[in-house]
């Protein structure tokens, strides 16, 4: 979980396009981002197998 101060730094425009960084809208997680769904990898797992996600469901084979 990222601190309130870091997640607030990251909603402000950057000074330069590439400083620019992604994080999930739920913990605000900065690595293993997914820009499909706006979403961290820890966050999507979760909503996904809590159904929240339409058209996602758990793969088995």
């Amino acid at each position: 979980m990222a601190k309130t101060s870091v997640i607030a730094r990251s909603k402000k425009t950057p000074k330069f396009a590439s400083r620019a960084t992604n994080r999930c809208f739920r913990c605000g997680r900065k690595r293993a981002f997914m820009r499909d769904f706006g979403m961290c990898r820890l966050c999507f797992r979760e909503a996904a197998s809590e159904g929240l996600i339409p058209g996602v469901r758990k793969s088995s084979w």
